[in-house]
Formats: structure tokens, sequence, C-alpha cells
């Protein structure tokens, strides 16, 4: 059972930056496949970005370039650093995690965060 917590969402001018945390409980974490996905209103709950075993991350198209995704094994956290956000980087993100790996959909992944709210004004 992992348990995960979100941390870090806010209300942000377009251009600007955010930094989203995920805590994680459990002894296994390194072991877990590790994404965001964010979800806008009316709108499916897509991936932004993941770390995956042996060090591989993976960008939606959207989120090359701006967003960078990085994981603390021995702390239990992971973390999504968003710069030159968007308007239409407005949603809810969540923290997820898989047991299973690589996945981008988000039916592949056990554990699912409470979400933290992003919102860019333009």
């Amino acid at each position: 059972q992992v348990q995960l917590v979100e941390s870090g969402g806010g209300l942000v001018q377009a251009g600007g930056s955010l930094r989203l945390s995920c805590a994680a409980s459990g002894r296994t974490f390194s072991r877990y496949a590790m994404a965001w996905f964010r979800q806008a209103p009316g709108k499916k709950r897509d991936i932004v970005a993941a770390s995956w075993s042996g060090g591989t991350s993976y960008y939606a198209d959207s989120a090359k370039g701006r967003f960078t995704i990085s994981r603390d094994n021995a702390k239990n956290t992971v973390s999504l650093q968003m710069n030159g956000l968007k308007p239409e980087d407005t949603a809810v993100y969540y923290c997820a995690a898989s047991s299973s790996c690589c996945y981008s959909g988000p039916e592949k992944y056990d554990y699912w965060g409470q979400g933290t709210q992003v919102t860019v004004s333009s």
C-alpha cells in the first residue's frame, strides 16, 4: 500500500513557475514508477511526466522543455518543476504510482494522491 500526498499547487501568472511535490509512504518507493497526471474540467486525465525504472523520464509533448520531473528515493518524494506556465496548464495535478513499468495511461497506475489545483492566469 502506498499513500501519496501532493503539495505546491496554486495560482500563478502566465510565464511563471511552480514546483509540485509528492510525498509517498512505504518502504518500497524506489520500485514504483511515479508519474504526474493532470485533469482539466470536462477533460480526461492525461499524463504530464513520469519517472520510470533505470532513471528513465517520460514527458508529454505539452510538457517537454518546460517541465522537469525528479525523484528522491531516499526521501520518498517526486517533484514536478513547471516553468513557462501557460493558461492551458490549468488543471488539477495528481501524483500517481504504478507497480508496473512503463505506461502512460492512468489505468495502469495503482495509487493516487488527492490532487492539487494549478491555475495559470493570462
